[in-house]
């Protein structure tokens, strides 16, 4: 799972970046834990199997019930205007974006920077124009990928050599974009009976436009929005787009590392430990705090990546066990892993991402919470335990 974060020069994006991946939890229990500067890992919230089964095992990744889930965050570099065109870092933003399967996008909802991302008085620049040259930007480099091969496509339609659909898709693949997404996109518009040879330039600017939006969906982190003197202006916006703070966040955060405040992501407000003194400047920061949370209710980070997960990309969790009485590995750890996985996958689905040769040896699969043995096209649902029959086991 991999999420790319946007953004212009001073939005926020890094403070994003830096209020997202800091955690208290230990880090080393997890994968990706050391890897390349700009990549992280963010955490996913969901309700553990554990309250399902009445059974209690606080860990680092299951606190008070609530299962926390790596994903991949990725620091999204070079995004200027002519990115798609190579110009400034724009090689290295593409290939970033393009292993990324959901996109976050830092705003500056409060205008308080111009295009370039230079400081301006609060208000005097129009967020919208900052969401539509991002969207551009992404438009422009699916539309270059298309036209450069348009003849070529064409040629293999003609020559029926391909068709339609596997000739674009071919095109995109290195995208991670699917035959069946490039074929939905081309019924919802009209286009599957359409001759290539007779799409005009609009055909395909349309085409991609909505490729883009099926096959890399984006939120809007509207960033700063306690600073924002008409939050309105988010009604404007149409794709999802979601209010926040990441400065506040990364204090809050920092100051719950600290023993200062009790806090965890996505609450809706903190607490003074008993008995604990705070200095004056620290009450002051926490005074801020509070206003922000009266203005936006939550700092925003944990909403926009659940959001990005399980909403716009619906994935689901399922948690894997070897053991399906105590719910454990071969080791005893309780519901020790979770997986995450896209609607309507199924048991040999899991059996795949789990190891290849467990895959290839599949026989069927034990639903936990019914004890029913499934079969390996059986679709699985959400807060799904399995525990995988095969004739291979992995290690």
């Amino acid at each position: 799972m991999q999420i790319g974060l946007l953004g212009k020069a001073n939005v926020g994006k890094s403070t994003f970046f830096s209020a997202a991946t800091q955690t208290s939890v230990a880090s080393g229990n997890f994968p990706f834990t050391t890897i390349e500067p700009n990549v992280g890992v963010a955490y996913v919230k969901a309700d553990c199997a554990c309250k399902h089964f009445g059974i209690k095992h606080e860990n680092d990744y299951c606190i008070n019930g609530t299962r926390l889930i790596p994903v991949k965050l990725i620091d999204v570099a070079g995004l200027v205007p002519g990115a798609h065109e190579g110009k400034g870092l724009g090689n290295q933003f593409l290939d970033d974006a393009r292993q990324a399967e959901v996109l976050i996008h830092v705003v500056d909802i409060a205008g308080t920077t111009d295009i370039q991302g230079q400081p301006v008085p609060a208000g005097t620049h129009d967020p919208l124009e900052d969401i539509a040259f991002v969207q551009d930007e992404f438009d422009q480099w699916f539309a270059d990928i298309l036209k450069r091969e348009w003849d070529k496509i064409t040629r293999e339609i003609d020559q029926k050599r391909a068709k339609l659909t596997d000739g674009i898709a071919k095109r995109f693949t290195g995208l991670g974009i699917k035959d069946f997404q490039v074929q939905e996109v081309l019924q919802k518009l009209g286009l599957m009976a359409r001759n290539p040879k007779e799409w005009k330039d609009s055909d395909i600017q349309t085409f991609v436009k909505e490729l883009r939006k099926n096959t890399k969906p984006m939120i809007i982190a509207a960033n700063k929005a306690d600073l924002c003197t008409d939050l309105s202006i988010i009604d404007k916006i149409s794709d999802c787009v979601i209010p926040c703070s990441a400065e506040t966040e990364l204090l809050l955060r920092k100051a719950s590392k600290a023993g200062i405040v009790n806090y965890s992501s996505g609450d809706t407000g903190f607490t003074i430990p008993n008995g604990k003194e705070i200095p004056p400047p620290q009450r002051k920061a926490l005074d801020l705090v509070k206003s922000v949370f009266s203005k936006i209710q939550s700092t925003g980070i944990q909403k926009i990546l659940n959001t990005a997960v399980f909403d716009s990309l619906k994935f689901i969790v399922v948690y894997p066990v070897e053991d399906e009485t105590k719910l454990t590995n071969k080791d005893g750890v309780v519901l020790p892993d979770t997986k995450l996985l896209p609607l309507d996958s199924t048991a040999k689905d899991l059996a795949s991402l789990i190891h290849a040769d467990i895959a290839k040896g599949f026989l069927h699969a034990i639903d936990c919470k019914t004890k029913q043995r499934i079969s390996g096209d059986q679709k699985l649902k959400n807060g799904d335990v399995i525990k995988i029959i095969s004739t291979l086991s992995h290690g």
